[in-house]
């Protein structure tokens, strides 16, 4: 059995290590396809592999359709949007994800964003404190989670909204558990997005869900750049001049954003959120052990396609 790892942004040495330790232990062989700059390259190396280990890589029927023999496709991270999920199980292959991996690295970046901002991005001039604000954590998963713990620790008060998780899961972490996106928003002053992009979910952060949010409020992006309606929060930003909105997704409109909303607005210039070498480390070998467990046993825990 052969194992691709295609990375355009490879995994830390150490992480690679690591991955090709849990696969040549199982008797497979490990092939790298990193740094690549063409789809070509892509399709030319995913020919004759059985497994994928992959990042923010795109993984399309394109691709689907040139890995003749492959059975599984493993994102090395929470999200998996840059898989097309019903090309894949049309083409008989398993797609997993590896949830929880990059979580506290995560929530330390959204935590670092927000003091970032209320410092006013260490340009000389006083700020404020994160201490006895109010924080929303819109979807409580393990990001979710991470961030909360993490803000507590800066004596946040600490509120949560997940339409597909139970109140008292939440409550039992210490947060308050509220029963609309909408009262998230209008209660807090800091709002941590950690929604998947969905059909539901995309554009969804819009005018009409931040127009209420309280004096002084900051959005705080570590999810997907595809739920916010970049328009309307333009327009939101052009007529509050109190509102912050910081994000490790960069906008398509982030020429206007910086102009427009200077010491209101960064981005970093790429995802940062699973940077770090645990991280890295973490969600490699989490996904050579589910290639691994796949391949000679058939699990399939964290399958994510049907």
């Amino acid at each position: 059995m052969k194992v691709l790892v295609a990375t355009e942004k490879p995994f830390a040495k150490i992480a690679v290590d690591g991955i090709r330790k849990e696969i040549e232990a199982a008797g497979y062989e490990l092939a790298l396809l990193e740094k690549y700059t063409d789809k070509a390259q892509l399709l030319d190396a995913v020919k004759d592999a059985n497994a994928i280990i992959i990042r923010s890589d795109i993984i399309d029927a394109e691709v689907l359709d040139a890995a003749k023999e492959l059975k599984i496709v493993v994102r090395a991270g929470a999200g998996y949007d840059n898989v097309d999920l019903a090309a894949a199980t049309a083409h008989n292959v398993c797609v997993m994800n590896t949830p929880g991996q990059n979580s506290n690295a995560v929530a330390e970046l959204a935590l670092g964003m927000m003091v970032y901002a209320v410092r006013n991005f260490y340009n000389g001039t006083s700020g404020t404190e994160l201490m006895g604000k109010k924080l929303g954590i819109h979807a409580y998963g393990n990001v979710g989670r991470n961030v909360a713990r993490v803000a507590k620790g800066f004596g946040m008060e600490v509120y949560a909204y997940d339409a597909f998780c139970p109140k008292e899961v939440i409550e039992k972490d210490g947060v308050k558990a509220l029963d609309s996106a909408e009262e998230l928003y209008k209660t807090c002053q800091v709002v941590s997005l950690h929604i998947p992009a969905t059909a539901e979910t995309k554009n969804s952060i819009n005018y009409a869900l931040l127009k209420d949010m309280p004096k002084g409020a900051m959005l705080v992006n570590t999810a997907r750049k595809e739920v916010i309606n970049e328009a309307e929060l333009i327009k939101l930003m052009e007529e509050r001049a109190d509102f912050k909105y910081i994000t490790d997704i960069m906008p398509a409109a982030n020429a206007e954003f910086a102009e427009k909303f200077a010491g209101r607005y960064f981005s970093t210039p790429k995802k940062m959120g699973a940077q770090t070498a645990e991280a890295n480390i973490n969600a490699g070998i989490a996904a050579a052990k589910q290639i691994v467990g796949f391949l000679k046993d058939g699990c399939e825990k964290f399958r994510v396609n049907k």
